[in-house]
This record gives structure tokens, C-alpha cells and sequence, in this order.
């Protein structure tokens, strides 16, 4: 794993201190080394390349950049593509010459033969950039979920890109200009979706994309895959459908194992990671597989006992660490600096512990991302099939929600009142947009209350395209690929992990298994009100009694009783009417009303107050006018 950055330009050469500066502020995602290639184009253009290198495969030989043999192709690339045996054997009986024994040098030569259709070859998780010195054009592509993330600016001189948006506010053309429609759907969904970022003349390069720029033609970006669904899957016995899930996910994990570094699992007790060591554990020998679990002290978000069940059970090298509210909340302000787009989803916190605890011990992770939203894990995919039924409409709702806005206010996780509440929150909306109030913060109603200057639709970017398929099931699932997976979920995970400079895998967002998923029958992921329906019959007997049955409880922690008590200084100064009358976005009488609801107990308001306080946290390290840098030059 690693950061790559870059500037091409129309005019003039690159200046190498900003790519240098660039480059630095990457160091943590690739500690062991870094590269650089400049070169000035035939019209008196410049390209630049900057790369830090994690290292993972060939660790003497694989640093970056990368060329072909007569250096007209140059890469920088972060990821891994787990079928680069298979590629580099065919490259070479093509007659290609490779130097090192890195995944990297595929990319350049398969390049060399596709163009930007290489990527169509390519599984794995991957950002990357290719310079084609010969035709003056540079392509960038990212991984099919967007599992690596890649940022970039295009302006009047040319074009920048990096792995983070850190790295693009290092160069001197890069304003920090709030883009308003992407605040409001950030509050709208707890993250910015792609393509847009927080600045207005920022981009996230969406998944399954490539980009290519030249001086000539500019910008072009591209999809080249999506998931799709068979409208009429196969006719086969359903234990074959199961039999060959297993099978692909065996081969997933395995792929996933290559490296000449130690690796281990993140491992909660849930199905989904609990069955990744289940693989490792076949595909190992005896005690090599090394587990990672944390634990906290309140018991509805501890897990911990489930993931120590499950690793005696596999005999794994288990290692567990249990954390205090009070570490957990001293790295708010840590967690602030390295979230360089704002992120409102708390198991952040969590998510960096286990990483730094990780990475104490191996370099790679394997972990189980991927699961829920394949095969309809979370629970607003069976609270879908019950809004279906459920009756009342207009006035009727109302009052229902008035009562139920009545009942006595819990901190705990996913308590009775707030699962009600936020049901009932979503049944105004239609088909995936109910979904996305049942994960937001603030709806399109209480935006209008909330802004200075609201935005017209909030929800526009998760309108979902449902490709080939009417099926409300499979539209939901493409929801969550596009949006909670792309650009909270995995981004939460790249970014708490490579601050650590931990490298964390993925086996359910294998190729090969999502594309085999959308052959597989609905009623194997979603039967009635049981989810992951194909996975549980694969593990059942696999697994200790009772795990792969578990209700999904998510890696939590206690934000609400967090803003009353310990995080409430901190959450009464970020939100306080001086400072938000200072910055002109939100109506500091909103605000307080929410702040006051929730700290009398009349209402659980900490969806809408975390989401606040993780951007105010961001706009004082990374708003208009912010001075600070991370990390510190």
C-alpha cells in the first residue's frame, strides 16, 4: 500500500519542491521509501510523479516509479492486483522484459498493450496513474469499489491528483473554497459522495473510473465496470449456488495472502470476518493465523467475547485489546487531523485503535468489508421489506411519530427507541432515498431549518441509476455500493488503517465473487426478514454454534452518552453561536436548539450533533483560512 501523487502542466516544468512537498505529506501511507519522476513534454509541458512506498511484494526491487523497458510508460500505483502472476506469465510470453518482481510493473506493460482498457484486467484494489510519454496523456483509474482513493484538481495549467486531499492542498493553484452543494449533502449522509469533495475545485475520481487528460483535448473521465444483476439467474439446486460461494471465497482469501511481509485479520466475532479467518485458517498452516479484535467496557457495543469464541475455536494467534472511553476520546483530535475530508462515521475511532493495535505486529490486515452490502447485511435492508407493509401515510404517520417521539431517550446501541424513530424518519421517502434517511443525519426538512444557504435536493447524488434491473432489492444494493460503501465504509477503513501504514484487504470485494453474486438468486441474499442468506449457509457449519446467526451490531460506540458528558466542552465550544455566526453556514439558534434537546434528554440528537462537530473539527484544520498542516512539515 502506498500514496501516490502528481502535476502535469501545459506550460512550464513541474517545479519538484511542491511534488517533493506533495509527496511528504503521503509519508504515512508508505513510510519505507519514496520516488519521483519529472520530465518536460515535447510542447513545453512538464509531468510530475511523486510516490511513498509501503512496502508489501518484492522488497528490494519494487519501488516506484515504475517504466517500461525504453521508459515511455511511467506508473505510480497504490494497491494490489492479486491476479498479477497470472498477467505477468502472459505479458512475458508477449515479449515483455520485467526488472522486478512487483505488482506494479504489470500495470505499465499491460498498458503498453490495452491503453486504459488494462484496467477491464485487473483484480484487485487499485488507484494508480500511468504517464504515456509518447502521446503526451495521462490516465488515472481506480479500483472497482473504490477500495483506494484518488483526489484531483483540473485547472487552466493542468491537472493534479493524489491519494489524499492533503497532498493536493500542499500545491499553490489548490483554493480551500467550500463547495456548499457538497456540505449539504454531506449532512445529508454523513460523507460526501463522489465525485465531489468539500472544496469546489476539488474531485474524488469516482470507482470503477479512468480519467485521461492531455493539454490538447483536457479532461475525460470514464466508467469501465458496474455491478449488474442476471435478471434471470441460473436454475440450480440452491446448495450448488452455496457450494460454489465458498469455493470463490476460499480463493478470494488465498489470493489475498500474498506478500513478503506478516499478515493477520481484523476479527469482531461477526460472520463476515469471522468467516475470512475460517478461509485463512484452512489455507494456513497450524498457528500462523495472527487475529485482532478490541474490546470496550460498555457490553451493547462490546463484541470482544465473540471474536475470542471464534478464535480459539480456529486456533489462531489471537491478540485483543480493551479500550477506555478516555483513550477512545483522546483521539478525537487525532482522528480530526488525519480526516482530511470530514467523516461523521463514529466507528472511525474504533477503526484507527485496531489498526495501531495491528499494525503493532503485521502489515497487512484481512478483514470483511464488502459483506453487508453484497449480500443486504444491515438491517434497513429487512426494515425495507417491512416499510413495504406498513400503512399509515400522511396525518396517520404523523401522529405516530409524534407518540413515538414521546418514548424515554436511550444511549445505548441500537435501542428500541432510536431503531423506531429512525424508521419512521425514513417512510416519507420513496424506494433507496427512505435508506438514506435511515442512515443520515439531517434530512432535506431540517437542512432548510439548519442553513444559512440550503441546497435544493441534498439526495441528488444517490439517485440511484438502477442499471438493468427493476428489482427493488438489487437497486438498494447498487445504492450502498455507490454511495456508504464507496465513500464512507471503505473510506473510513483506508484512512484509519493508512494512518497506521497498515495495509487492509478485502476478500468479499473480490471480483470474481461480486460478479458471481449478481448471477445468485435474490431469496440467497435476502429471504423474507434474513439477510446474508447464501453466507450463512456456507458457514453454518463452519463456524462456532451461533455466530454465522448473530444479529449485526456494528462497530460502534457510545457517541450520545459521549455528547453529554465527556465530549460535551468540546461539542458546546465547536458549536458554539459565536463561532458559527463567524463562519455564515448553519443558524447558530438551530444548533443550539439541537445541543440543548439533547443534553436535557428530551431527544436523541446525536446523529445530527456528531455530524456537526466531526465538520467543525475539519473546518478548523481544513477550512477557508485554516492554517494548520498535516502532517506538520
Amino acid at each position: 500500500m502506498c500514496g501516490i501523487c502528481g502535476v502535469v502542466r501545459r506550460r512550464g516544468p513541474v517545479d519538484r519542491s511542491v511534488l517533493e512537498d506533495m509527496t511528504a505529506s503521503l509519508a504515512h501511507r508508505g513510510p519505507d521509501d519514496d520516488g519521483f519522476f519529472l520530465s518536460e513534454s515535447r510542447d513545453g509541458g512538464g509531468v510530475g510523479l511523486g510516490f511513498r512506498r509501503l512496502s508489501i511484494i518484492d522488497l528490494v526491487a519494487g519501488n516506484q516509479p515504475i517504466a517500461n523497458e525504453d521508459e515511455s510508460v511511467w506508473t505510480v500505483f497504490n494497491g494490489e492486483i492479486y491476479n498479477f502472476p497470472a498477467l505477468r506469465a502472459e505479458l512475458e510470453g508477449r515479449g515483455h522484459v520485467f526488472r522486478t518482481h512487483a505488482d506494479t510493473e504489470v500495470i505499465v506493460h499491460l498498458y503498453e498493450e490495452q491503453g486504459s482498457r488494462c484496467v477491464e484486467r485487473l483484480n484487485g484494489m487499485f488507484a494508480f496513474a500511468v504517464w504515456d510519454a509518447r502521446r503526451e496523456v495521462l490516465l488515472l483509474a481506480r479500483d472497482r469499489f473504490g477500495k483506494k482513493p484518488l483526489y484531483y484538481a483540473d485547472h487552466a495549467d493542468g491537472l493534479l491528483f493524489g491519494s489524499e486531499l492533503k497532498a493536493l492542498l500542499r500545491h499553490p493553484s489548490v483554493e480551500r473554497r467550500i463547495d456548499h452543494e457538497a456540505l449539504g449533502q454531506y449532512l445529508a449522509h454523513e460523507y460526501v459522495p463522489a465525485p465531489r469533495t468539500m472544496y469546489e475545485r476539488v474531485k474524488k475520481l469516482p470507482r470503477a473510473h479512468v480519467l485521461t487528460w492531455s493539454a490538447q483535448q483536457g479532461v475525460r473521465v470514464e466508467r469501465y465496470w458496474d455491478l449488474e444483476f442476471d435478471p434471470e439467474p441460473p436454475v440450480r439446486p440452491e446448495s450448488e449456488y452455496v457450494e460454489e460461494f465458498r469455493e470463490l471465497l476460499w480463493a478470494a482469501t488465498r489470493r489475498r495472502l500474498l506478500a513478503d511481509v506478516p499478515l493477520g485479520a481484523f476479527l469482531s466475532g461477526g460472520i463476515d470476518s469471522s468467516s475470512v479467518v475460517a478461509a485463512m485458517a484452512d489455507l494456513l498452516p497450524a498457528g500462523r493465523v495472527k487475529t485482532f479484535s478490541i474490546g470496550f467496557d460498555d457490553d451493547s457495543f462490546d463484541e470482544s467475547a465473540h471474536a475470542r469464541a471464534v478464535a480459539q475455536h480456529f486456533g489462531t494467534d489471537h491478540h485483543e485489546e480493551r479500550f477506555t472511553p478516555r483513550v477512545m476520546l483522546e483521539l478525537v483530535p487525532t482522528v480530526a487531523d488525519f480526516m482530511d475530508e470530514p467523516l461523521a462515521d463514529p466507528s472511525i475511532l474504533p477503526t484507527y485503535l485496531l489498526s495501531r493495535f495491528t499494525r503493532a505486529h503485521v502489515t497487512v490486515a484481512l478483514g470483511g468489508d464488502g459483506g453487508d452490502e453484497l449480500l443486504a447485511g444491515y438491517p434497513t435492508f429487512a426494515a425495507g421489506r417491512v416499510a413495504k407493509l406498513y400503512p399509515l401515510r400522511g396525518a396517520a404517520h404523523r401522529t405516530l411519530a409524534a407518540v413515538a417521539d414521546c418514548l424515554p431517550v436511550s444511549t445505548a446501541n441500537f435501542s428500541l427507541d432510536f431503531k423506531l424513530k429512525r424508521f419512521l424518519r425514513g417512510m416519507p421517502y420513496a424506494s433507496e432515498l427512505r435508506h438514506a434517511a435511515w442512515l443520515g443525519a439531517f434530512t432535506p426538512e431540517e437542512q432548510r431549518r439548519l442553513l444559512v444557504d440550503p441546497v435544493a435536493d441534498p439526495f441528488a447524488a444517490l439517485r440511484v441509476d438502477g442499471g438493468r434491473t427493476d428489482d427493488s432489492l438489487e437497486r438498494v444494493i447498487r445504492f450502498y455500493v455507490d454511495g456508504y460503501l464507496q465513500d464512507d465504509i471503505l473510506a473510513k477503513v483506508d484512512r484509519a488503517s493508512m494512518a497506521t501504514s497498515l495495509e487492509v484487504r478485502a476478500p468479499f470485494l473480490d471480483l470474481e465473487i461480486a460478479e458471481f453474486l449478481g448471477r445468485v438468486p435474490r431469496a440467497l441474499k435476502l429471504r423474507g426478514l434474513e439477510s446474508k442468506v447464501i453466507l450463512k449457509r456456507a458457514m453454518r457449519d463452519r463456524l462456532p454454534a451461533g455466530i454465522a446467526d448473530r444479529p449485526k451490531k456494528g462497530f460502534g460506540i457510545p457517541v450520545a452518552h459521549w455528547l453529554k458528558h465527556d465530549l460535551r466542552e468540546l461539542a458546546t465550544d465547536a458549536l458554539s453561536p459565536a463561532r458559527l455566526s463567524g463562519q455564515g453556514l448553519f443558524r447558530p439558534s438551530e444548533v443550539d436548539r439541537l445541543l440543548r434537546d439533547h443534553l436535557s434528554g428530551r431527544r436523541d440528537n446525536r446523529k445530527q450533533l456528531w455530524t456537526l462537530l466531526c465538520f467543525q473539527l475539519w473546518y478548523d484544520r481544513y477550512g477557508p483560512g485554516s492554517t494548520s498542516d498535516y502532517p506538520r512539515r
